[in-house]
């Protein structure tokens, strides 16, 4: 028996009301605490799902939960009984399956819950949201240790219903990484939870709230092995000293210690890596004030140029830029430097927001903010492709300097092992070839015309090397990129900026966080805004007094043109073209037109995607058309890459007969 969507929502709303009521979840924990220790003391086997589910019944918890839970049978009542006693809550259309994995013995796990929030003061007049209401939201990402989670998106409120549980695997280094880690291993581990809080909008547009480094370790000298937390949350950029509210947390080790810590040696060992990390940054920032200074002496005009050493964060915290660059590797969620290039590009772009008017305010953000919230300016963007580059095996840097009209800008390089520069943009993926200019040349001999967008370069860096340049013109089609040249290009110690940007070097370093695979089913979207521009088409046609018969064939023919369109922007090379044009002249009868329009979107919002190609004369046309025998085919490809980035592709087409 299937129940209708409204339905199933407010039955799975019933349970879960019911499970928190009974406190499932510490139920669950005091089995799996037990089942961990049993397991551990006969013979240390990997305690697999069904031994888990097995452990549960023998307690009696499954048989408690349903003898508890009733159900009223009640089919009388109406559609809009239905809609009046539905919980109030937001349903999120997109929940992914939970997956189940092996807890093992041998491991040690942090279980991080998130009891609500409080004092969210921004969203203190919001009303409630009705049934069915579509409304703001929050989502609450986390990073640990190469490990990343997300909320359920809950409605943005005063006190937002943030109700989740995260287990999170502490696990060793280096060739001891199978055993289980104690007390002073733990102790040892400064890496934070990276807990990044992301509002999306009616129209799914995304803001960054707060970023937040939760020192997990007061929980190693809790008497109970068990601590509750008040995880006050600040703004970011120009608000990164107001307080946007506070999330309730509760830490617990599992399996809990045998002997817990002094809470004077945690926080001890938090001071000390406090004081060492203040110590390495002071010794850099002397160092970078005094090589600063050997440039500005080599030319007067150096003043100017844009030699950009250090960069805000999303906290207002002042880091080197070289740490905002990783080695970073994608698994097989990319498989070429292009495709990487690709999807850094799908990324939005958006200013830091600010408020009022002036100048603009730059803010570099964290990796892993920048991947949550999915958009971000142009040096969010160079230094993650930098760093997706840098995984690939290239040899690259990215360029700070300026475009047009002086604006300051960043973009990606790469030096090839044969000498040659290439330049990557990293809002479109264009790739641009340096032809440098010989100044030196007689005025008769041809110089190359630069193709790039690009006009001065103050300094370029990576994760290990700085270099500014020093050569008598930062006009970039004058520049030589021979970094070993020190008449050229001047360089800071590899081991100066080692000593600060090294994964490790610092305790107050973000740590580097994996990509998350597609969260976006191409198949799914597609063929979802596929049904949604139809029906905005054919309302459109109908306001016009116009009729729509659909070509069903001939929509599906596009779909070798929106492939072909996808596979240019990610290799640079258009292919499959002459089938698809031969078979739209198969599809088209003799004396009919055929008119067909292209376009790309970062979005899958059908009603704004709809606006934007009315504005284009050409669509509007091919939307609008009149004559006898029209026939209308629209088609949609989204294209899932990693992170919630998609490319969205639409075709309008129409043929007709042609009439004199």
């Amino acid at each position: 028996m299937s129940l209708p969507p409204e339905k199933a929502t407010e039955l799975k709303q019933i349970i879960h009301d019911h499970l928190i009521k009974m406190d499932i979840h510490g139920k669950i924990r005091d089995v799996l605490a037990e089942t961990v220790r049993g397991d551990g003391q006969h013979g240390q086997r990997s305690l697999s799902e069904e031994d888990f589910i097995h452990a549960l019944q023998r307690r009696g918890i499954v048989e408690d939960v349903m003898k508890d839970l009733h159900f009223t049978n009640d089919v009388s009542h109406t559609e809009a009984d239905s809609v009046n006693k539905s919980a109030t809550r937001f349903v999120d259309k997109n929940i992914t399956q939970l997956k189940t994995t092996n807890i093992s013995p041998l491991r040690r796990y942090l279980y991080l819950q998130v009891l609500g929030g409080k004092a969210f003061l921004e969203h203190l007049q919001e009303p409630e949201p009705l049934p069915g209401q579509v409304c703001s939201t929050f989502t609450l990402h986390l990073h640990f240790r190469n490990q990343r989670f997300r909320s359920k998106p809950v409605p943005c409120a005063c006190e937002p219903d943030l109700q989740e549980g995260f287990l999170l695997e502490v696990h060793r280094d280096g060739p001891d990484a199978s055993k289980m880690a104690d007390a002073t291993t733990m102790l040892s581990i400064c890496d934070p939870v990276h807990m990044v809080l992301i509002k999306t909008d009616t129209s799914g547009d995304t803001t960054l709230i707060s970023s937040y480094f939760l020192d997990w370790r007061r929980v190693l000298g809790a008497p109970t092995g068990k601590t509750s937390v008040s995880a006050e949350l600040l703004g970011v950029g120009s608000e990164c000293k107001v307080a946007v509210g506070v999330l309730n947390l509760k830490l617990e080790l599992y399996p809990p210690l045998t002997e817990n810590l002094s809470p004077d040696v945690v926080t001890t060992q938090q001071s000390l890596e406090r004081q060492k990390t203040a110590e390495k940054e002071r010794l850099f920032l002397v160092y970078a004030k005094q090589w600063w200074q050997e440039f500005l002496e080599i030319r007067p005009s150096h003043q100017s140029k844009l030699v950009k050493i250090f960069a805000q964060d999303e906290n207002g915290v002042n880091r080197p830029v070289c740490s905002y660059v990783r080695v970073l590797r994608a698994g097989r969620l990319l498989e070429s430097p292009r495709q990487a290039a690709r999807f850094v590009s799908l990324l939005a772009q958006e200013r830091a927001p600010v408020v009022g008017g002036g100048v603009r305010q730059e803010q570099w953000c964290s990796m892993m903010a920048f991947l949550c919230r999915n958009k971000g300016d142009c040096e969010d963007h160079a230094t993650l492709l930098c760093s997706l580059l840098l995984g690939f095996g290239l040899d690259a840097y990215v360029c700070v300097g300026t475009k047009a009209k002086n604006v300051p800008y960043t973009w990606v390089m790469t030096c090839g092992t044969d000498g040659s520069i290439t330049f990557w943009e990293s809002f479109t993926a264009h790739r641009y070839l340096h032809r440098p200019i010989d100044p030196d040349a007689p005025p008769m001999v041809p110089q190359p015309k630069p193709t790039h967008p690009y006009r001065t370069l103050g300094c370029v860096f990576n994760n290990k090397r700085f270099l500014a340049n020093c050569q008598p013109s930062d006009a970039v089609e004058l520049c030589v990129f021979d970094f070993t040249d020190g008449s050229r290009w001047k360089a800071m110690s590899e081991e100066a900026v080692r000593s600060v940007c090294a994964p490790g070097s610092t305790s107050s370093l973000p740590p580097t966080p994996p990509l998350c695979s597609p969260s976006v089913a191409p198949n799914e979207a597609s063929n979802q805004l596929e049904l949604e521009m139809r029906y905005l088409l054919a309302e459109h046609r109908k306001d016009l007094g116009l009729a729509t018969v659909w070509d069903d064939h001939l929509s599906y023919l596009l779909s070798a043109a929106l492939s072909a369109y996808e596979l240019e922007r990610c290799t640079g090379v258009l292919c499959g073209n002459e089938e698809f044009q031969d078979a739209v002249r198969r599809a088209v009868p003799d004396g009919h037109t055929f008119k067909g329009f292209p376009i790309h979107f970062l979005h899958r919002n059908a009603r704004r995607a709809f606006t934007t190609c009315l504005r284009s004369a050409f669509c509007e046309e091919i939307v609008c058309c009149r004559g006898d025998h029209v026939r209308l085919a629209v088609r949609v490809r989204v294209f899932a890459y990693p992170e919630a980035a998609c490319a969205v592709w639409i075709m309008f087409a129409c043929k007709y007969r042609s009439v004199l």
